[in-house]
């Protein structure tokens, strides 16, 4: 069962996935469908590729469901740092795919015919105070070199935008957009499922074993035979694969919705109806959804939410960007895990032959999710490691990860007085 959220009210109806029963066999298994397996499945299965999911509970119920909706082009780190660490060859392809991902899934929504609220209005990087507008304005030129379609707006280009003086400056990137991503992750499965890939619902992988040339994985009620296995599970990985659970960080990220606003409000918030996300320590991101509802997104309790009250500050802060909003109604509040990578980029692993996993988005997980997937698909049919887009990259625990909510809960209130003040 879903956990409450705008998203489970209002998004397209699930399609049918039963649990699996008894034994299978397929070419490839995948274990996880949020928008990496999905994205996975669906390629192989365009491909002509014999595949099963499996998901302990049904399509999109983790992050995938729960996110901001924003489809946001890019890697965390900037484009120079990006072909600094990985060279100028491997670099170029990890930009070209993570600048591109967005245009990719709105490519795939059109071409698979996907309800979901989709929507190309571009992604605003805004900064809070002088030091972050300097940066945002690094990053910008970085992008403008490569001629790739971004804008530096200043104070007034971006209050412009944005309907608050806030902000110090922006980035305008014209790729971005958003979705409603429950109902994305169900169109990918669907559109998997018309197209012969097999996806069972309430399904746990409980182990997994080498079998002759290929894998066995367990289920509570069944088992597969697999030639080749894939994990994408991301904030939600357990310990099927020793050290993977441990090489990322799952950070809680919560959203308050209201409910409907007038037309008028609406328009004067955020009249281009771009998605936002703010440059700083610790980010708030926000859109406006096609009904007029506004999303704030923001780091909460790390722990699932009860309740909007311990995200009251997302809600005062709308406020203070938007006086006019302060006697909104807000109807909705929910969290979800993502995964965090120490070195801020996304992780593609191969840890065995035929076995695969992709996670670790970084708040990026609608476009870079769905763009790994075409990415591990590419691998199982077939091309070498060395001309993927994504470098193929050994899987390496964080030191003291058990203490992560502690870590986390003080980064959190360290930022948060680093953005106040300025610093």
């Amino acid at each position: 069962m879903l956990p409450p959220s705008l998203y489970a009210d209002t998004a397209n109806p699930a399609p049918d996935t039963p649990p699996l029963e008894g034994a299978a066999r397929a070419s490839v298994c995948i274990i996880g469908d949020g928008f990496t397996g999905l994205s996975t499945a669906l390629h192989l299965a365009e491909a002509g590729t014999d595949v099963i999911v499996i998901e302990a509970e049904e399509p999109g119920w983790g992050a995938s469901g729960r996110n901001g909706g924003q489809v946001n082009p890019g890697l965390k780190p900037d484009p120079d740092e990006v072909e600094a660490d990985f060279g100028a060859e491997l670099g170029g392809r990890m930009l070209a795919l993570s600048y591109g991902a967005p245009d990719a899934v709105f490519e795939l929504i059109r071409r698979h015919q996907i309800q979901c609220e989709a929507r190309q209005e571009g992604t605003i990087r805004a900064a809070i105070g002088a030091p972050n507008a300097r940066t945002v304005a690094v990053t910008a030129e970085q992008c403008a070199r490569r001629g790739w379609p971004v804008e530096i707006l200043d104070a007034l280009g971006t209050e412009r935008l944005t309907g608050t003086d806030r902000y110090a400056g922006a980035m305008l990137d014209r790729r971005g957009g958003d979705v409603q991503p429950l109902s994305y992750a169900r169109g990918l499965a669907r559109a998997a499922m018309q197209l012969g890939a097999r996806i069972h619902g309430g399904t746990p992988a409980t182990a997994l074993a080498r079998s002759g040339a290929g894998w066995r994985v367990s289920t509570p009620r069944g088992e597969i035979s697999a030639d080749q296995v894939v994990l994408a599970t991301n904030g939600y990985t357990g310990d099927l694969w020793p050290g993977l659970r441990q090489s990322v960080v799952p950070v809680y990220s919560s959203i308050a919705s209201t409910a409907p606003l007038p037309e008028e409000t609406a328009r004067s918030i955020m009249p281009r109806r771009a998605s936002l996300y703010e440059a700083g320590h610790i980010t708030v991101y926000y859109r406006m959804d096609q009904q007029n509802r506004l999303l704030m997104g923001g780091r909460g309790p790390q722990s699932p939410l009860t309740s909007l009250e311990p995200i009251r500050y997302l809600m005062d802060y709308a406020a203070r960007l938007w006086p006019e909003i302060a006697g909104a109604e807000w109807t909705h509040g929910w969290n979800g895990q993502i995964a965090a990578t120490k070195d801020h980029y996304p992780h593609l692993h191969e840890p065995a032959p035929g076995l695969l996993a992709g996670l670790g988005y970084n708040g990026r997980g609608v476009a870079m999710g769905t763009a790994m997937g075409r990415q591990i698909a590419l691998r199982l049919l077939g091309k070498p490691a060395a001309e993927l887009d994504l470098p193929v990259l050994p899987i390496k625990p964080i030191p003291f990860h058990g203490f992560w909510k502690l870590g986390v809960s003080y980064a959190i209130l360290q930022g948060r007085l680093r953005d106040r003040f300025g610093l």
